[in-house]
């Protein structure tokens, strides 16, 4: 099913236009060109990168060159038409955009809003080219051609890979461990007796689909359960570097501080990659309500959900096979990569949320989740879908950023910065704001964001994981405390943090201006707005604050109403004169 899209206003292109000249330059969903000369070859990339991505906007009769200047399109009936025809006829899957003329600065321009397209409709690509060399993603700014891998990725989801289900040729029950056989069986006969209570061992294996086409081992089977699964596929490990710099290797010869490789099934892959993980990384003290706590650098729970995911979700179709799982430890950072993104209807926007999950290796996944770990009672996977929350969980715990997730369609990578959440500079800095209130995910933000030039919607929920409808309410409740600027409104509204006061000084006190601007009239909140100059949102958030301490009251209806009006509270001597 095609994500659905609608025209943009003419005041959402102002201000989509407003964020570009601010920027200087083009966004991830925006994409501007000139088209003085009629309907450019490159739009056909931006369709299919658009789609194949996030979706976005294309905008046609503006000049970057020019700092978005308007130039316009000579016919914009036929640039519409044109569009359209190519959407619908050269690209495939079909696209359905709405298209719109626009007079932007006396000028004619044409605007289509491209939709997304589901994930298993995915690649769309210009037929002219094939599937090959026509299929497009969004990376940053600009359009970059898929790799034939990246093609196949696409493609296998649109059903349910069965690679990790397929035979390995030649092999038998007894490439697979037979202490771990023997605990995986009783597991099953005891955990679902109705499934497995009446076989034998090797019919439980079977019917687990670890044993498969003439009783041979399944690729899922020999990761889980088999002796050394690298006998036959020497790839299907993973590696460790540690590095002495924030670059990588440095000049004087030192490449690394240590270097390993984890081999075995994966049960043994997990253990052995945490203990060396361990070995590397230093303790730092954290002072509780019970008094010191020695912690890792990096929770144990958040780096065995992440090794985790990497080997079970990873891609195990025949092209990745020569790939292996790779952990980069950095004095700053700790990266995470598997070959294969993201597999289904999970995004990076929806990872971790409660009762989404998906799997490119369902069998593997399913044997995971009881097998054991080396010489423990826990299984590997603990709950299905849960692996994401804990991470999360884990770190917030240890006082830390939350992780940063990249999907790449061939490659997903988890990377945790190696500094605390909230250090003391960044404390004191918070607590320089002089403000009360605020809610743990917005202090978060603030602290995240204070150094970069902008950020949307869609970066707060990633950044503090929490969903839509708070994080609208905590960015407006931020703007109107004057913590951050707003640029655009709705879907196109960005913000920034305001430039710090020093320490010793407080954000300005809107109370004063209001209190003056009332006198002894009664006044709605708009026209409060107007007399003082300031935004409705800080209007908003200080006449709260001043009904809660008395300073003025409310006149009739609901203060949510545009026609609510107030008055000073002569009984309050504050301000006063």
């Amino acid at each position: 099913m095609m994500m659905e899209a609608r025209a943009v206003l003419d005041e959402e292109l102002a201000e989509i236009v407003a964020n570009l000249r601010a920027i200087g330059g083009d966004l991830a969903e925006i994409e501007v060109k000139r088209a003085s000369g009629g309907l450019p070859k490159t739009v056909r990339e931006t369709l299919s990168a658009f789609a194949n991505t996030r979706g976005g906007v294309l905008i046609l009769g503006l000049d970057e060159k020019t700092g978005f200047g308007a130039v316009g399109v000579s016919d914009p009936a036929k640039m519409s038409a044109d569009l359209a025809s190519l959407c619908s006829t050269e690209m495939d899957p079909p696209l359905r955009p709405l298209i719109t003329p626009h007079v932007f600065e006396g000028a004619q321009v044409v605007v289509a809003e491209i939709p997304a397209l589901d994930q298993a409709l995915r690649p769309c690509f210009y037929r002219g080219a094939g599937i090959s060399q026509g299929s497009f993603i969004r990376v940053g700014d600009g359009d970059r051609r898929l790799t034939s891998y990246e093609v196949q990725m696409m493609l296998s989801s649109r059903g349910q890979p069965k690679e990790d289900e397929r035979a390995v040729e030649g092999t038998t029950v007894d490439d697979l461990d037979p202490a771990s056989v023997a605990t995986l069986t009783g597991r099953l006969r005891q955990a679902r007796p109705r499934a497995f209570a009446h076989l034998d061992e090797e019919d439980v294996l079977r019917r687990a689909r670890v044993l498969v086409d003439q009783d041979q081992v399944s690729l899922a089977g020999l990761l889980a359960l088999g002796s050394y699964p690298q006998e036959r596929f020497p790839q299907l490990m993973v590696s460790f570097v540690h590095y002495p710099t924030s670059t990588g290797p440095v000049g004087d010869g030192t490449r690394f501080l240590d270097n390993a490789v984890f081999e075995g099934p994966i049960p043994v892959i997990v253990e052995d990659a945490l203990a060396v993980l361990r070995r590397n990384m230093s303790r730092r003290a954290v002072i509780t309500g019970i008094g010191r706590e020695d912690l890792w650098e990096y929770p144990d729970t958040a780096l065995r959900e992440a090794i985790t995911n990497a080997l079970a979700h990873r891609d195990y179709s025949t092209a990745a096979l020569g790939t292996q799982v790779q952990i980069e430890m950095y004095p700053d950072r700790l990266a995470i990569r598997n070959p294969g993104g993201l597999f289904g209807p999970v995004t990076v926007d929806t990872l971790g949320e409660e009762g989404l999950s998906s799997s490119r290796n369902a069998t593997l996944l399913k044997l995971l989740e009881d097998v054991t770990l080396p010489d423990r009672t826990h299984t590997v996977c603990e709950n299905r879908g849960s692996g994401i929350r804990s991470m999360l969980d884990a770190l917030r715990r240890a006082g830390m950023n939350p992780p940063r997730f990249d999907d790449r369609v061939s490659s997903f990578t988890v990377t945790f910065p190696n500094h605390s959440l909230l250090s003391d500079e960044a404390i004191a800095w918070l607590d320089s704001l002089n403000q009360t209130g605020l809610s743990d995910s917005q202090r978060l933000a603030l602290v995240l964001f204070r150094d970069e030039p902008g950020f949307d919607n869609r970066a707060y929920r990633e950044a503090t994981r929490v969903d839509s409808r708070i994080a609208t309410a905590e960015l407006q409740d931020m703007v109107a405390r004057e913590l951050l600027e707003q640029t655009g409104s709705r879907r196109w509204a960005r913000y920034k943090v305001r430039e710090t006061p020093q320490p010793s000084r407080l954000r300005a006190d809107r109370r004063p201006e209001i209190l003056a601007a009332l006198g002894d009239s009664t006044m709605s909140r708009s026209d409060l707005a107007t007399a003082t100059g300031l935004s409705d949102p800080v209007v908003r958030y200080w006449l709260g604050r001043m009904r809660e301490e008395g300073m003025v009251d409310l006149v009739g209806t609901s203060p949510r109403s545009k026609h609510a009006r107030y008055r000073r509270n002569s009984q309050n001597p504050l301000f006063e004169g």
